[in-house]
């Protein structure tokens, strides 16, 4: 959709003063992507119900609830087993009597692939799904619940006030080829992300120039990792996520209204990337996802 130059415009001559009006269809459409963004945040299997993440050794891992477990599982869970990881394969031997599926076949044993390959698996214990991840060098077990603490006592998300002002109408410069860029992450690590551009433009009467990320090689959206100097303060501390359209005729549409919190800002057991030092914003971006809980 042409939103016209007035986005621009306004992105040029910085933000100032009260908040303009916000086309009423624009809001509802930003109010929808909200309510999703909850929704998805809340459901069965999504970020909430992250339970666990235990880090894999070499060797047998044991699985189940109570003392003494590599994996922990919840007291009231009766699976038990090993998962065993030798030279960067994992494989899990659940225990007699013990049940499990992949894909909606039931397995006993089972070698798992992880997060980053083509086809993860998904272990499921009852209730329970147990995921492989890798970090690097890492692999570890990531436990999901939909009983956990964290979305049963879940008390909702807040939002600044729908701005259009903060939807910006950005120069993109293409890099000749993408270029990989180290992206830092929480448990200390720094991983080689490719990056076709950056997005430049004026906020707040200051130059403001942010380096895009692609996920996946076939990406259909621009992946940006940004702090402000809202962070720490009214928005989460270790930064936000925003994600765009693909550049299209030299501009890309920056809606900081969309930005929105890590699942870092909600669980412990999260392994996110942190915004890199160029795109930490000289401004204040009073838009998008508040902190959690403040």
């Amino acid at each position: 959709m042409t939103w016209g130059g007035g986005v621009a415009l306004l992105a040029l001559l910085g933000l100032s003063g009260a908040p303009a009006a916000v086309d009423e269809a624009y809001r509802a459409r930003v109010q929808r992507w909200r309510e999703t963004r909850e929704a998805g945040l809340k459901a069965e299997r999504g970020w909430l119900s992250v339970a666990g993440l235990f880090w894999l050794k070499e060797g047998p891992n044991r699985l189940g609830a109570g003392p003494g477990r590599d994996i922990a599982l919840p007291a009231d869970s009766p699976a038990t087993g090993v998962v065993e990881l030798r030279a960067g394969k994992v494989t899990v031997t659940l225990d007699p009597g013990v049940e499990g599926t992949i894909g909606g076949k039931v397995v006993t044993v089972a070698e798992l692939g992880p997060d980053t390959s083509e086809a993860p698996d998904v272990l499921r214990l009852g209730r329970l799904s147990l995921h492989l991840i890798e970090r690097g060098d890492r692999l570890g077990i990531r436990l999901k619940d939909p009983e956990a603490p964290s979305r049963s006592h879940f008390t909702g998300l807040t939002w600044y006030d729908v701005d259009e002002r903060y939807r910006v109408r950005a120069r993109f410069v293409p890099y000749e080829t993408p270029k990989s860029i180290r992206v830092p992450n929480v448990l200390g690590q720094s991983v080689p992300m490719p990056s076709p551009g950056y997005a430049t433009f004026e906020m707040q009467g200051k130059g403001v120039r942010l380096e895009g990320v692609l996920e996946e090689e076939d990406a259909q959206e621009l992946f940006f990792i940004i702090r402000d100097l809202t962070s720490g303060k009214e928005t989460y501390p270790a930064g936000r996520f925003l994600y765009s359209d693909l550049p299209k005729g030299g501009e890309v549409v920056l809606d900081f209204n969309k930005a929105y919190n890590p699942p870092c800002a909600f669980t412990e057991f999260a392994t996110c990337p942190l915004p890199p030092p160029q795109n930490w914003m000289p401004v204040r971006v009073e838009a998008g996802e508040k902190r959690y809980g403040h």
